[in-house]
């Protein structure tokens, strides 16, 4: 119980310090830069490959109200199709540049729980957060690789193997689980990679735990929320579906932050033991 009270006291204080509250809404302001970009990069890289980029939107529905979803898909099929194919390869770039944003501020909240300066230089630090952008998109594109190969590898058996009734409707929640996999190893990696700080692969456990099912949670009670609640146009108009969006990125970097303080609170106890 000693053990329990320090801890909470010790987290506390570093949540003050980190400023979890204020990096968040940097963060939020950040991420909204930068969904697009980051969209239409996993788009391209979806295009060259037998997938739907359908795919995407469908994943978001899960976490996301129906209003900014729709607010997502009709301005990235806009983006889309008014992109010039002669200038694809300079559009990569400026979207990894633009997207890499959000996980440069993602490296500075986490420097800021651990308490360390950012020693990287400017390009030093730029590149380092396009490599880490561009390790979470192979993430999240082999999580919707499972369920699609997985549903053509079940169905090729089915035809020599005897399957239960219902087993391949019932293989839809795999992308549930791939998901949830997908956002332990998304988040594992943010906490291992982007602090300028090196720590054992374990210290980072917990926070990764933490912000997998905590951003989950916190995702499917929001859209509940707004979809049944909250009436958000009806305060700021047309803008309302923008502040939803705002908010959710507001949550989604308190709980992103939450976990790194976890997670330093954790290193920096367990080399005092």
């Amino acid at each position: 119980m000693e053990k329990v009270i320090q801890f909470s006291k010790q987290f506390w204080d570093r949540f003050n310090e980190a400023e979890v509250l204020g990096l968040s809404a940097q963060l939020a302001y950040f991420f909204l830069l930068s969904i697009f970009p980051l969209l239409l990069f996993i788009v391209t890289l979806i295009g060259y490959f037998p997938l739907d980029d359908g795919m995407i939107i469908e994943m978001l529905s899960d976490y996301l109200p129906a209003d900014v979803v729709q607010m997502i898909e009709q301005n990235l099929t806009q983006i889309v199709n008014n992109r010039s194919g002669s200038l694809l390869s300079i559009s990569i770039l400026g979207t990894l540049w633009s997207a890499s944003n959000g996980f440069n501020a993602i490296t500075r909240s986490f420097n800021k729980a651990y308490q360390v300066e950012t020693k990287r230089n400017f390009i030093l630090g730029r590149l380092v957060a396009i490599g880490l952008m561009l390790t979470i998109v192979l993430a999240i594109f082999f999580a919707l690789l499972l369920p699609v190969f997985g549903k053509v590898l079940v169905e090729f058996l089915s035809t020599y193997l005897p399957m239960p009734e219902g087993f391949l409707k019932s293989w839809n929640t795999l992308r549930w689980v791939s998901s949830s996999i997908m956002f332990f190893i998304v988040f594992y990696l943010l906490y291992k990679l982007a602090p300028n700080k090196k720590f054992r692969e374990h210290y980072v456990l917990w926070g990764t735990l933490f912000a997998t099912f905590s951003w989950q949670i916190t995702s499917y009670a929001f859209s509940y929320y707004v979809e049944t609640l909250g009436n958000f146009s009806i305060t700021y108009g047309s803008l309302g579906t923008v502040i939803v969006l705002m908010i959710w990125f507001y949550l989604s970097g308190i709980i992103i932050t939450t976990g790194g303080v976890i997670n330093a609170v954790f290193t920096e106890r367990r080399k005092s033991e």
